[in-house]
């Protein structure tokens, strides 16, 4: 029924959850079809991805480097000639990411986010897989930087991954026909402004994620995040679109595939 675009099964944080099958298991139970595990730090995660991957039917993965681990010498290493072969190597790998720029941690240096961000767009465009963004505080670098390297052509397939950005970069989006994809942020008290962003985008563009173990949506905000809580987030879209969970859940798996057809 649902489709988790976006977690982190192998994340130091969930651990307290259980181990990867057992996440995967609950999840299954709870009505999720699929997952996607995403990679942080190629040099490091890839084979364990793989592996899990392999293991776990419709538990696909991604490889690339994200902008926290962008400084890393071994993630610097890594050519974009390698992260091409890793991608149409392995059938398990559908996207490429999450990569982009986080101005509010600057964990790595902003030169190194940008060398690796258009490193990993060419990787995209390359392969014709989706490329997934991670974008923090820097909204204006990211589209600028997307637009540079050619990834607004109408070919490039790209996705905002658990949005939080202004309404500037999710209009932006939309006119670029990039996907949107929300995660529990959409379900807090709090975030109204968020779930105004949601009601703008268009319903064949829209995915939903956990990004788990982070953001826990409600009613489990504060605890560790999984994927079965995923149905959470599928409600509260539904809510603000008018439709039965199940009508959303379908759009946001249609929308899935659409985008992820290595998937399919």
């Amino acid at each position: 029924m649902y489709i988790d675009s976006h977690c982190h099964l192998n994340h130091s944080g969930i651990e307290g959850s259980g181990t990867a099958d057992e996440i995967i298991a609950r999840a299954k139970a709870a009505g999720v079809e699929g997952m996607v595990s995403i990679c942080c730090r190629a040099s490091e995660e890839l084979d364990w991805l793989l592996d899990i991957s392999r293991k776990h039917e419709n538990v696909w993965c991604s490889v690339g480097t994200h902008p926290h681990d962008a400084g890393q010498e071994a993630e610097k290493a890594i050519t974009a000639d390698q992260m091409i072969a890793w991608a149409t190597t392995h059938d398990q790998i559908i996207g490429i990411g999450e990569a982009g720029l986080d101005y509010h941690y600057d964990y790595s240096p902003r030169a190194d986010q940008e060398a690796s961000f258009r490193k990993q767009i060419q990787v995209a465009k390359a392969t014709g897989l989706p490329f997934i963004i991670h974008t923090r505080e820097a909204e204006e670098d990211t589209m600028k930087i997307l637009r540079e390297e050619g990834a607004c052509d109408g070919k490039t397939k790209v996705l905002m991954h658990c949005f939080s950005s202004n309404e500037w970069l999710a209009k932006q989006s939309i006119e670029e026909g990039f996907y949107i994809s929300f995660s529990g942020m959409v379900t807090f008290k709090k975030f109204q402004w968020l779930r105004d962003i949601a009601a703008m985008v268009p319903q064949d563009r829209i995915l939903i994620e956990t990004d788990a173990p982070f953001l826990a949506p409600e009613p489990y905000r504060g605890k560790v995040n999984e994927p079965a809580y995923v149905k959470h987030t599928c409600q509260c879209l539904a809510d603000l679109f008018d439709l039965t969970e199940k009508e959303m859940a379908q759009i946001t798996k249609n929308n899935f595939f659409t985008l992820f057809e290595k998937a399919a």
